[in-house]
């Protein structure tokens, strides 16, 4: 099982999350692009911490919205959205290479990725900015989403994707972060729903009844508070289940 996390979430002199010691933990690492979060030293820093210790590399892109963090969604046409997907892993990819690593993958932020996980045009839009850049990267997606089905229609490699830290609705979404819950804190609590998505691949939703989610990669948000503690915590229980944690590309 992968364990990943979005990192590189800091911007000039604003720091979020503990970027060094998530590291130590995930075996994928999402950085953030520069839209919603991140500059080019953020990046550099980042992407070369993430070589030195084997974690894949993966291109965090979302929508052009630094003061709303990437969590606004915005009316932005297709072919508009798939250039500036392009544009953000090539900054990436950049220093990646510059840190002897490359992007190997890439995972859509914040409100791009609800969008694009019910809606079809906004789907086909992230899909083809990541295949323009390489036909062979991946993209991380929610289990039965639109994202992941233009992947599959696109041939794009598309692995799905499960949030041990968030609430999820009967239907199979994210709750949102506007209502109280969504965003769970308790380590063990936490831990537990990822060694339950891991092996069996259920979690249990807010209505109390259960989902599957057949995940290739568990993420565990780098800005969440206490977000090293939940991340230990879940490598830990993981590990001792005898759950191998690699990266999924």
């Amino acid at each position: 099982m992968d364990l990943n996390s979005d990192l590189g979430e800091g911007f000039g002199a604003w720091t979020m999350g503990d970027d060094e010691a998530m590291l130590d933990i995930v075996t994928s690492a999402n950085i953030a692009c520069g839209f919603h979060a991140g500059d080019a030293s953020v990046m550099r820093r980042v992407c070369e911490r993430a070589a030195e210790r084997g974690v894949a590399i993966g291109a965090h892109v979302g929508y052009r919205d630094l003061a709303g963090f990437g969590r606004r969604a915005l009316d932005i046409a297709p072919e508009d959205l798939a250039d500036e997907v392009l544009y953000q892993i090539g900054a990436l990819d950049a220093f990646a290479r510059a840190a002897h690593s490359c992007v190997r993958y890439v995972k859509a932020h914040g409100a791009l990725y609800n969008t694009a996980a019910v809606d079809p045009e906004q789907a086909a839009a992230l899909v083809e900015g990541v295949r323009r850049y390489h036909s062979d990267l991946a993209l991380l997606c929610p289990p039965d989403s639109e994202m992941l089905r233009a992947a599959q229609a696109a041939g794009v490699p598309a692995y799905a994707e499960a949030f041990a830290d968030r609430a999820y609705t009967p239907e199979g979404r994210l709750v949102s972060r506007k209502l109280p819950g969504a965003v769970l804190h308790d380590a063990d609590e936490v831990a537990a729903r990822a060694l339950t998505m891991a092996t069996t691949g259920e979690v249990v939703d807010v209505d109390g009844g259960k989902l599957t989610l057949r995940a290739d990669s568990l993420c565990v948000h780098g800005d969440t508070p206490g977000a090293v503690s939940l991340a230990r915590r879940i490598r830990e229980l993981l590990t001792e289940s005898g759950v191998v944690l690699r990266s999924f590309v």
